[in-house]
């Protein structure tokens, strides 16, 4: 059996699919599974997973349409059996894609929003969204369209490291001269900017105040993540202990998450890095805005989420729609700026406390 799967979200999207490919892989041995990414980190994170035999990369935001075509109807020729759509991906876009390739069984979701709009019954085969379930479930879910048995207990999100990652990373502490035994505390302050996720990012003055207490209260060296530098730059420039608030600048998501490793608390926005995190099993204070965290909580790691539950909230659902807000003025996406430091303090404190076995805190 030959297998394309689509992976044209981002990298969050992508390694909530590694549990669904792991259980793939394993009823169906002697498949081959193929990947079509246009993110660089997705072509770094599949490149590197035992079970894909090849990754594509092409870059549908930035080529003209006539050369996507072209490239598409090559996929066509390697005659596929099935496709699948990683959840979420409903977008007309790639439900066409989908279909040209031919693959004769193409497998998606029957969205709850926008479904017939976005062309989703270009899938011959699909499952209902529900709006209960994680992403890491509804990815499941399409993987058991094939015959595939789900276990009581889905697999962790998945990341695979080379001995040249461990080495970049002890290099890097090595030069910044942070000790084995340093509390680490690991944050990302950035998020998507497509479909207006900037609006989803707690402010970086309170990112930077939070810093402050980390490193005061508990000696923490904080460790500023992901490829927003400038961001990371100004957070750092507002905390007073500078010398232990230190930006991690690494070209490669595999360097950076080898780096994450070391750290012992991660404090992030929704965002892609925050899945990173949990694939390494670092407990997760999850700062939400307007997403939904049934669907994109920390799976199966020790986590907090900080969120107002807001009347209107949870209010962005999967669609080509930006976030939007139906407040306007100072109250316009007031369920992330009115959270506070002291909440998010709080929230690290009390996972530090469960991890470290003074209190009970579920993993899910």
């Amino acid at each position: 059996m030959r297998v394309l799967v689509f992976a044209l979200s981002g990298i969050g999207d992508a390694l909530m699919f590694t549990p669904a490919l792991e259980l793939l892989r394993q009823h169906f041995p002697e498949a081959q599974v193929d990947v079509l990414a246009m993110f660089p980190g997705v072509k770094e994170l599949y490149e590197r997973n035992p079970h894909v035999r090849r990754v594509y990369f092409w870059d549908f935001l930035r080529q003209p349409w006539w050369r996507s075509l072209h490239f598409v109807l090559g996929l066509r020729r390697q005659r596929y059996d099935v496709s699948i759509n990683v959840y979420p991906a409903n977008r007309w876009e790639y439900n066409v894609l989908s279909f040209l390739v031919g693959a004769p069984l193409r497998l998606g979701h029957r969205y709850r929003r926008l479904n017939w709009r976005e062309l989703n019954w270009l899938n011959n085969r699909r499952v209902l969204e529900e709006d209960h379930l994680h992403n890491v479930v509804e990815n499941a879910r399409l993987v058991e369209l094939l015959g595939v048995p789900l276990p009581a207990q889905l697999p962790p999100l998945r990341l695979y490291f080379q001995a040249q990652d461990e080495e970049v990373a002890e290099r890097w502490f090595a030069a910044q001269g942070i000790s084995a035994e340093a509390y680490c505390v690991g944050m990302h302050a950035g998020s998507a900017t497509f479909k207006n996720h900037i609006r989803r990012r707690w402010a970086p003055e309170r990112f930077a105040e939070l810093a402050e207490r980390l490193i005061a209260e508990w000696g923490a060296v904080v460790l500023l993540f992901g490829t927003e530098h400038e961001l990371n730059e100004y957070i750092r420039s507002r905390c007073r202990f500078r010398q232990r608030c230190i930006v991690v600048e690494q070209e490669s998501l595999l360097h950076s998450a080898a780096i994450m490793r070391r750290c012992r608390l991660f404090v992030s926005n929704d965002s892609a890095l925050m899945h990173v995190a949990a694939a390494l099993g670092l407990p997760t204070v999850a700062i939400f805005a307007y997403t939904n965290p049934a669907y994109v909580h920390p799976w199966q790691t020790p986590h907090r989420i900080v969120r107002k539950e807001l009347p209107c909230s949870p209010c962005f659902y999967y669609s080509p729609r930006p976030a939007r807000c139906r407040w306007s003025g100072t109250d316009a996406f007031r369920c992330i700026h009115t959270i506070t430091v002291e909440e998010v303090w709080a929230a690290c404190r009390e996972l530090r406390r469960a991890v470290e076995g003074e209190l009970s805190l579920p993993v899910s």
